[in-house]
């Protein structure tokens, strides 16, 4: 049996977990538990020498939440380190998260589907190269796509 993973808590961003700002506890409501699209973010996670107020891994993406406390040219500099990292970062404004979060939502969401591979609405959907059929005792139907590949017409056939 594997020893499960220990992740080492940033002591700076258990504070930060532990003074979250109103914005931040309503957004984090919604974010946890794969609530958005089933997908699964962090609050307060730890990337480089910085804190994301938000991280979803899959899809590499940061939400920021910005109050009077935030510079531009700080927050400038930060984000590009992140982007050069992979991630792409969204920043809302607090007022913003508590007067229209329903649209913060759905713009993190498009967000997410748009940098992930699955779509989360497809994700009981079969197997495109099995038919329905396949299964328990049951011998599988492949599709033309999975099947072996042939040489085109014309090709010599390999060695």
């Amino acid at each position: 049996m594997l020893d499960p993973i220990h992740r080492r808590t940033s002591p700076h961003a258990a504070t930060l977990r532990k003074n979250a700002t109103d914005a931040e506890r309503l957004l984090w409501r919604h974010l946890r538990n794969r609530q958005l699209g089933n997908f699964k973010f962090r609050f307060q996670a730890s990337i480089g020498t910085y804190i994301a107020d938000f991280l979803c891994k899959e899809s590499a993406l940061i939400v920021e939440l910005d109050g009077s406390q935030h510079s531009e040219t700080t927050d400038a500099i930060r984000t590009r380190f992140l982007e050069s990292e992979g991630y792409q970062v969204l920043r809302f404004w607090n007022t913003e998260v508590l007067e229209n979060l329903d649209g913060v939502l759905l713009t993190i969401k498009a967000a997410a589907e748009a940098r992930t591979w699955r779509k989360p609405e497809e994700e009981d959907a079969p197997h495109p190269t099995l038919s329905r059929d396949a299964g328990e005792g049951k011998e599988a139907e492949l599709s033309p796509a999975s099947s072996p590949r042939r040489p085109a017409q014309g090709a010599a056939a390999g060695p």
